[in-house]
């Protein structure tokens, strides 16, 4: 078990336990609609506890560590040490062995916990989850599982011919929604029985059709006096052909909504459209607004929250440039790994990862990359919650990319004024699974091929034991229609004719003017070039490359510093004689525009500059007087 978060202070409202078994990415994504719903509506500190595998595990606890919920604890289980109690099971269930944890919760969680409410990830709340809690002091007698009855005909076992559903009290119970008193069921064995139980209708039924629903309802047939039967707008199940229009008769009627059907958002209900507006709204819902503090509830703090607290405090607000560096310190909201994602490891250890930043102007570069560049590639976002939807819809939708499966996708929610690009690039470089990162942006095309070039340039310069950073010369067009060249050759032809131009000989030459285009032309070997001020190459290194500085926000000098400290580490610039990249024309970023007018904006640039050059000769002495000498000769 691991828990995150700082436990709230005594704050005199009940703390409410949730638990949730979420798996894989898609899982993932559910879950934050779920817990967004719960937020919005509750007024009491929550601790919720996920059994997750490694990727939801990964997933969940960066998204909760930057979300940084007021009075919220989360505690994960790793699911992997839960599965040998349920893998002897038989299910047919779309949910595989993890719709069979809940059948673990007593042994999986603490000892000293003594109720739960157990939701699945498609359940969306329309109220405060502390009326359901309430429901606990209703409990008679024995009573230890409260269930909401399943409001389709499965368990009457009339739905076709020869339909043989489990034992099931009646119409049965749905496990949507549960909840559990925890001691109650340690202290009469359920562990035991619902084993016991399991083993005994698997003789005749072989398999479970409805993972864990199966045994609880045989379980509860077996003993009725366990259960306390919910009201059923507690779990109202929109799967097609079920009764949950007779659980609600006014909006207000309403408490929880269970999307149980494969079908989803598609699902018949005469009301679905005011259900799935619902959904949507938590959905697309800006996660942000939920940081709030409960009214009357205060809670103690997590470390993050302290250093970021101290952090403001130290700043100046009366400082003209406080918004850019407010900016630096912001703890912005992350989900790693929006999509499905898998790579594989070369076995060769020389493999490569682009790694770039867009917002959502850009999308209509990433079917291009995917189709100039097929090996992993990082990407961080940065969107809104209804951006981020946006965007899985068109990933969804795109036939390049909804094959790719080698592409980590990681939001990072929008959060203050500027466009925190560096940022972007860290958290796309952290992800990076290769041995080695081609640093670039989603504005370029690489040439057909570069990713086998640069893995073979890679052995052949000998990354693996120099501080070489190979620079894949960079062009641009200007023209939106573009017969991508196919060669060097071809590019060089190009160059002649005007369709083609070294990138930004307009407007910054010396920003790529150290690459030595006029070298370039005629080289059949990689050739070493010096630093020199403004250089800001697009280069492929080691993944342990040093970080982008994240004072750099918007337009200006964001490359500009991380290429100087690659020079202050002593990396030798190496430009690849057969290597290119070519920049596509959009329309201007909204950063440079400001940049371009505002005058306070290029002082503050100005200023973060200097800061920069002081910060670099501590860090590495007189090495870096280098830098402010050449500054001072522009």
């Amino acid at each position: 078990m691991q828990q995150t978060r700082a436990k709230p202070g005594n704050t005199g409202r009940k703390l409410i336990h949730v638990a949730c078994v979420c798996a894989g990415h898609n899982a993932s994504r559910d879950v934050v609609t779920l817990v967004k719903s719960i937020l919005f509506h509750r007024r009491n500190p929550l601790h919720f506890h996920f059994i997750t595998d490694a990727v939801a595990h990964q997933i969940l606890s960066s998204l909760f560590q930057s979300w940084m919920v007021p009075s919220v604890q989360v505690s994960f289980y790793d699911a992997e040490e839960l599965k040998s109690n349920v893998a002897w099971i038989p299910n047919k269930h779309y949910s595989g062995i993890y719709g069979l944890m809940k059948l673990t919760l007593t042994k999986a969680l603490p000892s000293n916990l003594t109720k739960v409410i157990v939701l699945d990830t498609d359940i969306t709340f329309a109220t405060d989850i502390a009326e359901l809690w309430a429901i606990f002091r209703k409990f008679t007698g024995i009573q230890a599982i409260g269930l909401v009855e399943n409001q389709s005909d499965w368990y009457l076992g009339n739905l076709w011919k020869n339909h043989k559903p489990w034992p099931a009290l009646g119409r049965g119970f749905n496990t949507g929604v549960i909840l559990l008193l925890l001691e109650r069921l340690r202290r009469i064995g359920w562990e035991q029985m619902w084993r016991l139980t399991a083993e005994r209708e698997l003789m005749s039924m072989l398999s479970t059709s409805l993972a864990d629903q199966d045994i609880f309802n045989a379980f509860i047939k077996q003993n009725p006096v366990l259960v306390h039967q919910l009201p059923c707008f507690w779990n109202v199940q929109l799967s097609d052909h079920t009764r949950s229009e007779q659980c609600y008769t006014e909006v207000s009627d309403l408490k929880v909504i269970h999307w149980n059907s494969p079908k989803k958002l598609r699902v018949k209900n005469k009301h679905v459209e005011f259900f799935r507006n619902l959904y949507l709204t938590f959905l697309e819902y800006d996660g942000n607004l939920l940081r709030r503090e409960l009214f009357g509830c205060p809670s103690q703090p997590s470390a993050d929250s302290l250093r970021l607290q101290n952090a403001l405090e130290e700043l100046d607000e009366d400082d003209q440039c406080y918004d850019f560096r407010r900016e630096r310190i912001a703890l912005h909201r992350l989900h790693l790994y929006f999509l499905q994602y898998q790579y594989i490891p070369a076995e060769d250890d020389t493999d490569v990862t682009l790694v770039a930043q867009l917002s959502i102007d850009r999308l209509q570069m990433l079917e291009a990359i995917c189709n100039h560049w097929e090996g992993p590639i990082s990407l961080a976002l940065y969107m809104s919650d209804a951006e981020a939807q946006q965007f899985l819809r068109y990933a969804q939708a795109s036939d390049v990319l909804k094959h790719r499966k080698n592409i980590g996708y990681h939001i990072v929610y929008k959060e203050g004024q500027f466009y925190p690009v560096n940022l972007l690039r860290n958290i796309a470089l952290r992800q990076a699974n290769t041995p080695y990162v081609f640093l670039t942006d989603v504005d370029f095309l690489p040439m057909y091929g570069l990713y086998s070039y640069l893995r073979k340039s890679i052995v052949q310069l000998d990354l693996a034991h120099t501080k070489n950073a190979l620079v894949v010369p960079a062009f641009e067009t200007l023209r939106y229609r573009l017969s991508f060249p196919k060669s060097k050759a071809e590019l060089l032809s190009m160059l002649d004719m005007g369709t083609l131009y070294t990138f930004r000989y307009h407007v910054w030459t010396k920003g790529h003017a150290p690459t030595n285009y006029a070298k370039w032309r005629t080289a059949t070997t990689a050739y070493k070039v010096e630093w020199e001020a403004d250089f800001e190459p697009y280069v492929v290194v080691r993944r342990d490359c040093p970080e982008y500085d994240q004072r750099f926000v918007g337009f200006g000098w964001n490359k500009v510093s991380h290429i100087m400290e690659l020079d202050a580490q002593e990396y030798d610039f190496v430009v690849l004689p057969n290597a290119f990249m070519i920049h596509m024309p959009h329309a201007p970023s909204f950063d440079i525009s400001k940049f371009r007018s505002s005058s306070s904006y290029r002082h503050c640039l100005t200023t973060l500059k200097e800061e920069f050059h002081q910060d670099l000769s501590r860090k590495y002495g007189a090495a870096a007087l280098k830098y402010l000498t050449a500054e001072r000769n522009i």
